[in-house]
């Protein structure tokens, strides 16, 4: 039985390939979307958010940091070309893990420009928008998880029914359930779970009963037919997953059994969905407990970790449905060294910046080759001993008759 996420997904026959999708108006999420690709159009059923309902909805739902939380656009139609996307498990608001994933993903995935969130999300937008501004990265879509502001986020869900919302520059909110294809699969999104540290929230204000998965959700999801890839937050029931089984079986955090009856009738209906749409993948986060399995009937499930674990960020191949899972190792030290850049590049830039203005002081304007020169210097393409010794290159007059040594 394999237990690495990578195991879990990673060897699918060529029959699982996705089948390719009828042919469709494909889904852009904004303006900035527009502009990094051209193929992505906005869908002919969108449907941009009344006036009327933002304005109701503003202001009576407070946001994150004092934001309000409104829906900025919304859409049934999601359909997307990319071959390949991020997948990721629990966040809990964890902005400087955001920030970690953002300064790797680029050097692990340059291509990826979808991520995929599987929940516990509760991520201040705006500065999820500026941590992945100067990433590839152009919409984020979240399969909601137990822990988020249910109170904010069901007016907007409700308001549109059906409709996945955006609510910032980058991030979608999906309905319960929704439907995604990418580059021909079809993505089945369920979100919500069980809390099971229900006992230590404040109903209203740290849990609200929003988070259940309902009989009319399941009910829904099945309607909408087979799918290729499920997302969820909850784990199913009977997982093959080993780490997942171990927890379940051992309650290891001491949970009462209230907590753990509720916990089982959520996975039951995960399990119902997944049994009659019968997806070659199911991912999913909430227990924190990194592991991949494979059924007796060869669907697969990976177990993706929370932030700060392993297996909290998976690249999944749309056409095999292969998710390659960097190590956490792997994670920081990348981190570490975008970090190392950053502060010498940050050091590069203060040195050419008081190099220039000293000569502006001096009266002195400063020719284009300079400002060439203090720009290679602060992106790292060359060295100051180099930049001298083209400088001295340039500006060194030779005797008449003489020719300059080829470089």
């Amino acid at each position: 039985m394999p237990e690495s996420v990578n195991e879990a997904v990673g060897t699918l026959s060529a029959a699982s390939s996705c089948p390719r999708a009828r042919s469709k108006t494909f889904f852009g999420s904004s303006a900035r979307t527009a502009t990094r690709s051209d193929s992505l159009q906005t869908s002919t059923r969108h449907k941009p958010g009344s006036a009327a309902q933002d304005l109701v909805l503003s202001s009576v739902i407070p946001g994150s940091g004092g934001r309000v939380m409104r829906a900025l656009e919304h859409t049934s139609d999601i359909v997307l070309p990319d071959q390949r996307v991020a997948v990721c498990g629990d966040w809990h608001g964890n902005v400087g893990w955001a920030r970690t994933i953002a300064r790797v993903l680029p050097h692990l995935a340059p291509d990826v420009t979808t991520l995929l969130h599987l929940g516990d999300w509760w991520m201040p937008s705006a500065e999820v928008d500026e941590v992945f501004a100067d990433t590839g990265i152009e919409r984020i879509f979240v399969t909601l998880g137990n822990h988020e502001q249910w109170d904010e986020i069901t007016p907007i869900l409700d308001a549109h029914p059906g409709d996945a919302v955006r609510i910032s520059e980058l991030i979608w909110l999906l309905p319960r359930p929704a439907r995604l294809v990418i580059r021909g699969c079809r993505v089945l999104s369920l979100g919500g779970a069980a809390s099971v540290d229900r006992q230590s929230r404040i109903e209203g204000l740290t849990w609200w009963p929003d988070e259940a998965i309902d009989d009319a959700h399941v009910a829904e999801a099945i309607a909408g037919g087979p799918a290729d890839v499920m997302l969820t937050h909850e784990s199913p029931a009977g997982t093959p997953v080993r780490v997942v089984r171990e927890i379940l079986r051992t309650n290891p955090y001491g949970f009462p059994e209230a907590a753990l009856e509720a916990s089982a009738a959520s996975r039951a209906r995960v399990t119902e969905v997944w049994d009659a749409v019968r997806p070659e993948l199911l991912a999913h986060g909430h227990l924190h407990a990194p592991g991949g399995g494979k059924t007796e009937d060869g669907r697969r499930v990976a177990s993706l970790g929370r932030e700060g674990q392993e297996g909290n960020l998976g690249i999944l191949d749309m056409k095999t449905l292969r998710m390659a899972t960097p190590s956490l190792a792997i994670i920081r030290s990348m981190a570490e060294q975008w970090e190392d850049e950053h502060l010498a590049r940050e050091r590069r830039a203060k040195g050419a910046a008081e190099a220039l203005h000293s000569g502006v002081l001096d009266g002195l304007t400063p020719t284009p080759g300079a400002l060439r020169d203090a720009q290679d210097y602060v992106d790292g393409r060359r060295t100051l001993d180099e930049i001298i010794d083209g400088v001295i290159r340039r500006h060194t007059r030779h005797p008449k008759g003489d020719k300059e040594d080829e470089p």
